[in-house]
């Protein structure tokens, strides 16, 4: 499919199919056969990773000027604003918002509020997209996209294939503690990393027959293991939670500094968010090995941290040159 063909129908002009089971449930529809389209249908599961997740523009741009539009997008946390912002033909104006933040600007976009469920409430966040994508329905999109959250006290895995495109994307990049939940039909919902961080189900599930992943954290050199008969020695262990927290730079350190730290313990800030990074990668590593993808892309990312936010130009660059090296092997795999 062309992308000048994408880019038309996303603005109205056409659009992808609906049906299915409701608001919050995968939506299953017939597809034509590959052969109708001269490949095979094609899908890209784009994973979590806060700051990191700008690589995802990067592998995007890569695929789509090699000419593989991808038929079926599932996204996680920022996965999913990359993914629907790609959807929704406005990948450029998220680049042109990226490349633009400093760490000041970070800063400034953060509405610190200590009443709510997280640390940031979201709605700046919120207006930036409305400015670009308000009103606009996944049902619109001119391919099959779904933004994969939890439900708050069930653990429910739920994927969003309906209603206002802005609010799935949210939900999906709610991580718990730093940004309030949002409600979707009822039910209030949380980042999808908790329970699926790289979606390749989903977008099997949702037709594709070739599924590309971005794993974001493939290049993370901490890979959890069992000590066993443990003699603690106090310099290794401060060192050990020193290399921990590296990384968290810019808003996070200053955040780190707003909550404080008592007896030598992590912040708040870099308690919360390497909780959520060991528990993301424990559950990645299951879940690909139970449905592993097709084709998978890991960007070099171990040197920026998950809140800087402010190196976009490097992540992009990065996930291009990683797309670059698996061009053939998609193309093999579409062709076959």
């Amino acid at each position: 499919m062309l992308w000048d063909e994408v880019t038309r129908r996303a603005f109205g002009l056409g659009g992808g199919g609906a049906g299915g089971e409701g608001p919050l449930g995968p939506e299953i529809v017939d597809t034509p056969p590959a052969t109708q389209r001269g490949r095979r249908k094609f899908g890209v599961a784009l994973g979590g990773g806060a700051a990191r997740g700008w690589a995802h523009i990067g592998v995007m741009q890569m695929l789509t000027e090699a000419g593989f539009v991808p038929d079926v997008i599932a996204g996680t946390s920022i996965g999913a604003l990359v993914g629907g912002c790609q959807s929704a033909g406005k990948l450029a104006e998220l680049e042109a918002f990226a490349r633009s933040l400093t760490k000041r600007r970070v800063l400034g976009l953060l509405d610190v509020h200590l009443g709510g469920s997280g640390l940031i409430g979201g709605e700046r966040l919120r207006r930036l997209l409305d400015g670009h994508m308000a009103e606009l329905s996944i049902e619109d999109l001119p391919n099959r996209f779904a933004a994969i959250a939890t439900e708050f006290a069930t653990g429910h895995e739920i994927w969003l294939t309906k209603g206002n495109l802005i609010d799935a994307m949210r939900a999906s990049y709610a991580l718990p503690g730093v940004f309030d939940p949002v409600r979707i039909g009822g039910r209030w919902l949380m980042d999808g990393a908790l329970v699926n961080p790289i979606p390749v189900t989903a977008a099997r599930a949702l037709g594709a027959e070739i599924v590309l992943c971005v794993n974001l954290n493939g290049d993370i050199k901490s890979r959890g293991t069992t000590i066993q008969a443990y003699v603690p020695h106090e310099d290794a262990v401060e060192a050990a939670g020193q290399a921990a927290v590296a990384g968290l730079g810019g808003p996070a350190q200053r955040l780190r500094s707003f909550v404080g730290r008592v007896g030598g313990a992590p912040g708040l800030a870099a308690v919360m968010v390497d909780a959520f990074n060991i528990t993301q990668d424990r559950i990645s590593r299951s879940r690909l090995a139970g449905d592993p993808p097709d084709a998978m892309v890991c960007p070099k990312l171990a040197q920026i941290g998950l809140f800087e936010f402010h190196r976009a130009d490097e992540a992009i660059r990065l996930g291009r040159e990683a797309a670059e090296r698996v061009l053939q092997d998609v193309e093999a795999l579409l062709t076959a």
